[in-house]
């Protein structure tokens, strides 16, 4: 199964000594959290998701998150499993920007453009365990990472926190916070857990329902690089306004999905994102977020361990390559103005 074995991660954390504390400086270790019958395993390797366990409908605990064997499987990964990205997650063109005057040329990883923040970006990095509880109401995690000056060609000290609460109700709160040092920097985090209702291992996700609550989508060019463009996704395989199973229209596209939507709602607030529904499983997933955007992608580059559409993922985000779209919604961050990104899955059984 490709899962780290319990067996492993309680070495791991004994060997350690990481449980309701810190661990030593560039140690790499496995934590847990738990809250009745849900329970979510993180790593400090990117600040990473390794897997959420969850009752199904008939009371069948399943893991509903993909994820790999070892950790060190994590970090040869090129799928992004789980991980908290940025600096500037998604795609910059030409892996370039302009700010405050100041042309920054950043370390391109994607043919010539930039894709995830670069070859070592934050889910390629150790973060500290800052605070731990596995207990009482709400069982948190929070993870730091201190960003240098120049990191993959980015400008300014940041300093970045995500923090992973389980609330009641099989629900988990995610807050990723950012603080820009000295300069202006642009600044996009995403968590790019893999999801499959159904269980990791079950198969394709294509008869999974999903609505979107976003009217227009961001088209892009053949690298995947936005055009600037805002269109109405209306009449096009785009449109998820009304529930649909992912794979009605997923053969219109090339590989499958992979793009921005603008969600609908109030800017800033914490809004409806998207809800997902395996019929099999009776599972639901609701996603709330104070994002502009989400990424909707179908796993279509899945090629170790699952295969392709094993899984989505919901990415709630900036626009991509929006330091090069003054239209876009800005993601520059400031000293006086820092970063925060609220997300909110509630997890149920379908009635």
């Amino acid at each position: 199964m490709a899962k780290i074995s319990f067996l492993f991660s309680f070495l791991l954390v004994v060997a350690f000594g990481f449980v309701n504390g810190s661990p030593p400086k560039d140690a790499v270790g496995i934590y847990e959290l738990k809250r009745g019958d849900m329970s979510v395993k993180f790593t400090n390797w990117g600040a990473t998701i390794i897997s959420v366990v969850l009752p199904d409908k008939n009371g069948k605990l399943g893991d509903v998150a993909l994820g790999y064997d070892t950790i060190t499987d994590y970090m040869n990964d090129t799928t992004y499993f789980g991980a908290l990205v940025g600096r500037v997650a998604n795609r910059i063109g030409g892996a370039n920007f302009v700010l405050n005057g100041t042309e920054y040329k950043l370390v391109a990883n994607e043919g010539k453009n930039m894709l995830h923040g670069g070859p070592k970006g934050f889910g390629d990095v150790v973060w500290k365990v800052k605070k731990y509880k596995n207990e009482g109401h709400a069982p948190f995690i929070l993870f730091g990472y201190d960003s240098y000056d120049g990191e993959e060609g980015f400008p300014g000290e940041l300093k970045v926190t995500v923090g992973y609460t389980l609330l009641p109700k099989n629900q988990l709160s995610v807050t990723m916070k950012a603080k820009a040092v000295k300069k202006d920097t642009p600044v996009n985090l995403i968590q790019h857990t893999y999801w499959n209702l159904g269980n990791h291992d079950s198969g394709d996700i294509l008869s999974e329902e999903i609505q979107l609550f976003a009217s227009r989508y961001t088209p892009v060019d053949s690298q995947l690089i936005p055009t600037g463009k805002l269109l109405p996704v209306k009449g096009t395989p785009y449109d998820f306004l009304k529930p649909n199973t992912i794979g009605s229209r997923i053969e219109e596209l090339p590989k499958g999905y992979d793009i921005n939507y603008a969600l609908d709602g109030t800017p800033g607030k914490l809004n409806k994102v998207a809800v997902v529904k395996d019929k099999k499983s009776g599972r639901v997933m609701e996603l709330l977020a104070n994002q502009p955007g989400v990424q909707f992608y179908t796993g279509n580059m899945i090629r170790f361990v699952y295969k392709a559409h094993a899984a989505l993922c919901l990415e709630t985000q900036g626009f991509p390559d929006s330091v090069n779209h003054p239209n876009f919604p800005s993601q520059i961050v400031t000293p006086e103005k820092p970063y925060k990104h609220n997300m909110l899955f509630r997890f149920s059984i379908a009635p």
